[in-house]
Parts: C-alpha cells; sequence; structure tokens
C-alpha cells in the first residue's frame, strides 16, 4: 500500500513493534475498527498476522522492518523512513521496543510523540531476569520519557508504577481498555474452569492446578483447561500427572477465546501482576464467573469476592466453586468504558499533545 500525507484530518501513525495477536494487538484491533474521532490512523508494524487482521479491519497499514526480531538500526530507519513520507501530526509507540525507537528517530520539532503503557509490573523481575537488568531499562525509559509529549497507562496501577520507576516529566493520563458488552446467551451454573495465558511462570499455573486439585476433591464434575502455549507446558504437564488429575485438566495449546469462553463457568487468571486484562474484561461482558490474584489492575476491574491469594489453595478452589456455582455472585462492568469510549479519550490525549 502507498500512503501519502493526509489532506484531511490529521495523521496519528501508531507504531506497533510486533506482529502476533497476542497482546497488543486486540487493542489496537479495537481502535482500528472504531478510529480515533477527528483522525486518520495509520499503523506501522512488522509482517505477520498482525497487519492482515488489521487490513481486514479496513486500517492503513505499512508493513516494514520494525520490531526487536529485525534490530534497533532497521527499526530507526523505518520509522524515520515512514515519518517522513506520511508527515503525522503525533506518532503512537506501544510496547518498550517502539518506544525507545520513536525517542532516538523522532526528532525535537517533528510529530508530537504518545505512548501507551501496556506491561508494567511493580516488580521489575516479572519482566526482567535481574535487578541489574531492571535498573539499566528503568535509566532507559526515564531518559526517553523525557521525549514524550504524552504518557498514557491502561489501569491506575499501572501510571502509579510508572510514576514510581520513570519518573515522567509530564502527568500521565489513565485510559483503561474499553470492552463492549454484546448480549450473550443465558449462563448457567458449572464447574468448567478455564484459563487463557501463557505457560509462563508469572502466571501461577502451579497455583491454579493446587487450587483446582482441592476443588476436584469434592466436586467430580469439576474439569480445568489451561489454554495457551509456553515453556512451562511440560512441568504443568507433569504436575497434572502428579496430582491425578490427568482426566480432569486439558492442555490444548491456543484455543480462540470467545469459543472457549462460549464452552467454560469460571475463568481463572492468578498472575503475578497484570495491568487491564482483556481475558478478565472479556470474560465479565460475557458472563463467566471470574477468578483472579488480587495484584495490579485486577481490582479496578473486579469486586472483592473475585479476588484472590494466589498461594492460598483452599480459599482459591472456595472462590472458583462459588464463581461457578453462584450466578448471583458473578461480576458485572456496568460502568466500564466501552471501546467507544476509550477511543473518545485517546482523541482527548491527542488533541493536548499535539494541538
Amino acid at each position: 500500500m502507498v500512503l501519502t500525507p493526509s489532506a484531511g484530518p490529521p495523521t496519528a501513525l501508531w507504531a506497533i513493534p510486533v506482529s502476533d495477536l497476542a497482546g497488543v494487538a486486540r487493542h489496537a484491533l479495537d481502535v482500528a475498527r472504531t478510529g480515533v474521532p477527528g483522525w486518520r490512523l495509520v499503523f506501522l508494524v512488522p509482517p505477520g498476522d498482525l497487519p492482515r487482521e488489521l487490513r481486514a479491519a479496513g486500517a492503513a497499514v505499512l508493513e516494514e522492518p520494525f520490531g526487536p526480531d529485525h534490530g534497533l538500526r532497521p527499526s530507526v530507519a523505518a520509522l524515520r523512513r515512514t515519518v517522513r513520507t506520511l508527515q503525522p501530526r503525533l506518532v503512537h509507540t506501544h510496547l518498550s521496543y517502539a518506544d525507545v525507537v520513536a525517542a532516538v528517530a523522532v526528532g525535537r520539532g517533528g510529530p508530537a510523540l504518545v505512548t501507551t503503557e501496556h506491561g508494567i509490573a511493580r516488580d521489575d523481575l516479572v519482566y526482567h531476569r535481574s535487578a541489574a537488568r531492571s535498573r539499566a531499562m528503568a535509566a532507559v525509559h526515564t531518559a526517553r520519557l523525557r521525549r514524550y509529549d504524552a504518557v498514557v497507562a491502561v489501569s491506575e496501577a499501572t501510571a502509579a508504577a510508572v510514576r514510581e520507576k520513570w519518573r515522567p516529566a509530564r502527568s500521565v493520563t489513565v485510559v483503561p481498555n474499553g470492552v463492549d458488552r454484546a448480549a450473550h446467551p443465558a449462563r448457567r451454573p458449572g464447574l468448567r474452569v478455564l484459563s487463557l495465558a501463557r505457560l509462563a511462570p508469572e502466571k501461577r499455573l502451579g497455583a491454579l492446578l493446587d487450587a483446582f486439585a482441592v476443588l476436584a476433591r469434592t466436586h467430580p464434575d469439576a474439569t480445568l483447561t489451561l489454554a495457551g502455549r509456553g515453556p512451562e507446558q511440560g512441568a504443568l504437564r507433569r504436575r497434572v500427572d502428579r496430582l491425578g488429575l490427568g482426566d480432569r485438566v486439558l492442555l490444548p495449546g491456543h484455543l480462540d477465546p470467545q469459543q472457549a469462553m462460549a464452552e467454560h463457568d469460571v475463568l481463572a487468571m492468578l498472575s503475578v501482576w497484570e495491568n487491564c486484562s482483556y481475558a478478565l474484561l472479556d470474560a465479565a461482558a460475557a458472563g463467566l464467573g471470574v477468578v483472579a490474584s488480587g495484584v495490579g489492575g485486577n481490582p479496578e476491574i473486579l469486586p472483592d469476592r473475585c479476588l484472590v491469594d494466589a498461594d492460598d489453595p483452599a480459599s482459591v478452589a472456595t472462590a472458583l466453586e462459588r464463581q461457578g456455582r453462584d450466578l448471583t455472585a458473578r461480576p458485572v462492568l456496568d460502568c466500564w468504558p466501552s471501546v467507544d469510549d476509550m477511543c473518545a479519550r485517546l482523541a482527548e490525549v491527542y488533541a493536548g499533545a499535539a494541538p
């Protein structure tokens, strides 16, 4: 696709350094389908699944060697080339790699810079392997934020972590991930428990298995599906065998989230940290029971009755049972922002960053 400067609304260039359909892809696709009022959106992404889905949503997309798989120098060159060609009023970066690239590539006097922080944890070791690396990355982010005109966080917890760790000169605006509450079939009580998460240590799936083992002792109808892929797959299968749950627990790999939710009763997420989980939002919007650790942005989405201490298998099992059996205990999202609301808030941020 050949794109040129816009003669109509100002252009906001969304720079996303990954092309898989996890994490930030959902956010980008929702915004692409809805639009930011008063702005033309163009998406800069590396080749892969995300650009295909963005085009299917009707978005303007540029595929370039941009992101960690392509290296810093090609990524900087790709962003500079795109900015020179499109002359956007604003560049909106997502994920830390794109933030750093934009701070290097976009000179002062160029387009305004906006970042959305989707994935920062209060404990740096959730994402970094050593304290030394976490300190180094904190210094990098503190420096690059000096180049930014607006900082968006997806939850109050995320905003607090940004302020504490990176000390941005500008205020942090909270714009939660929006979700639309579509009609769904009437839910029935049940104990079909679902996890939709990468099979990784920070998701604490071992703790979920321990809690499910407690539940399974007294509820022969209970089942657990650990949907996803990741480095913990082998260890989780061995743990299932040790617990004697081989006929009650499935590890099917990737599942379509909407279809999986339609076939289960409770979503469980015992992560070490979450910022503004789409899985939790979608589950609550779909009428599922939800059990989650009381960390990060989770308490901003869920009532106390859905929040647990992941290290207490008995209390997690009790919460799973209640969320499965008692439909009145399940969470609702009556006051949560819709996708339209989210996009309108982004338009306000853009207006302040690039008047």
